[in-house]
């Protein structure tokens, strides 16, 4: 019975440190893992190895799903810069922000459900799969970056700043993940950079607002969010999917895979843990370690704990995130821009100097993360391009 309470307790605590975590832009919760990993021999004292990695899983689930929250209604730039910016950016820029949270909330949620209902099929087709497709990753990558980088753009110039743009993070990617740095703090600089402090930076000279969003009162699935879903869930798997419609469509489509894969992946790294023996994720990496033995009966458990985690996450994601979007059109935009961009860099540094990490280093890369993060708006390509930062060193890999 007690052990029964402590999974519950436990649960509902990952939960609400993923809403935390999720919320406020540039707290990965794989920092979080780490220092909960660390204060293992101390929390085993009160809880089960089970109840910890309930925690961190229920953690990492809700956070995959808020953290689309910030990133959509914080830094968004002027409309001019359409091509440049994030779908869910783009649906803001329309006034169709709380819209854009549900598809994020049906995602997540519709792509757990997915991965689950998919675990008897997984068991059976991966293993031979990933025997059968191990020596052509590095290939698939390529075709798959080469395709994106080709269908994303409408001119030749576009797709030269695109693989311009692909190459110089794939470099600074590559730099990055072979220091002697924490992987963490890695992560942490260049991600925040990127994508992060240089959105803002460049929404604060253009003056940006945060448009008048419609209001919406119903959740509809149709089978654009349906194929969203299916084409999220599958690419947990497969490392990729396909996005096919029109304009309007292929955002919507994009935006409910991008959060079905997000969410999918946190169980999905446990399904390769106990399949392959091979961790995919940093929050599995912890999981793994303090459940030495994953056996089949570890992962149905996970995978109703992830129902769990995604159902009562879907409806705070709505709740917040209509909240956030209300409140937020009354704000000082600019002024918000600025203190999170203080906080973000903030938070570099305090878990730099924590990770004893050369600071002089962390801020170089730091700094050149946010310039390289900055030349898409300017040019007006997709940020999607700058995944390069972890697409390119995976090819130095595999190729």
């Amino acid at each position: 019975m007690v052990e029964i309470f402590d999974l519950i307790l436990t649960c509902l605590l990952g939960i609400l440190c993923g809403v935390i975590t999720g919320i406020i832009p540039g707290v990965h919760v794989n920092t979080i893992g780490a220092f909960t990993f660390a204060a293992t021999s101390l929390i085993f004292k009160s809880f089960s190895p089970e109840s910890l990695a309930v925690f961190l899983l229920s953690m990492s689930i809700t956070h995959a799903l808020m953290e689309f929250i910030p990133s959509m209604l914080v830094g968004v730039p002027d409309e001019a810069t359409a091509l440049s910016i994030l779908p869910g950016h783009r649906m803001v820029l329309e006034g169709q922000g709380k819209k854009a949270i549900r598809l994020t909330a049906v995602g997540g949620l519709g792509g757990i459900i997915f991965t689950v209902l998919s675990i008897p099929l997984f068991l059976v087709i991966l293993p031979p799969a990933h025997e059968l497709l191990r020596p052509y990753i590095g290939l698939l990558l390529l075709i798959m970056s080469i395709y994106l980088i080709v269908s994303l753009n409408r001119n030749l110039e576009a797709i030269a700043w695109s693989l311009i743009i692909f190459i110089l993070s794939g470099i600074m990617g590559w730099v990055m993940l072979n220091t002697p740095l924490s992987p963490n703090i890695s992560l942490l600089c260049t991600f925040s950079g990127l994508f992060g402090v240089s959105t803002l930076i460049y929404s604060l000279g253009e003056n940006s607002i945060l448009p008048r969003q419609c209001p919406v009162n119903e959740i509809r699935i149709d089978t654009r969010v349906l194929r969203g879903v299916l084409g999220g869930g599958i690419a947990g798997a497969l490392l990729g999917f396909l996005i096919s419609g029109g304009d309007d469509d292929r955002v919507e489509n994009l935006l409910t895979s991008l959060s079905a894969l997000n969410t999918s992946d946190a169980l999905f790294s446990l399904m390769t843990i106990y399949l392959i023996g091979n961790a995919r994720s940093g929050i599995a990496v912890y999981i793994s370690k303090i459940i030495e033995n994953f056996s089949l009966n570890h992962l149905i458990f996970f995978s109703f704990t992830s129902i769990i985690s995604a159902a009562t996450s879907f409806v705070l994601c709505i709740k917040i995130g209509d909240f956030l979007t209300d409140h937020l059109q009354y704000m000082d935009y600019n002024r918000l821009s600025r203190l999170l961009v203080y906080f973000i860099s903030f938070l570099v540094i305090i878990f730099s100097l924590i990770e004893n990490a050369p600071l002089h280093f962390i801020l170089l890369a730091y700094v050149t993360s946010i310039a390289l993060g900055l030349i898409p708006h300017y040019v007006g390509v997709s940020k999607s391009h700058l995944m390069g930062v972890l697409i390119i060193p995976a090819l130095a890999i595999y190729l």
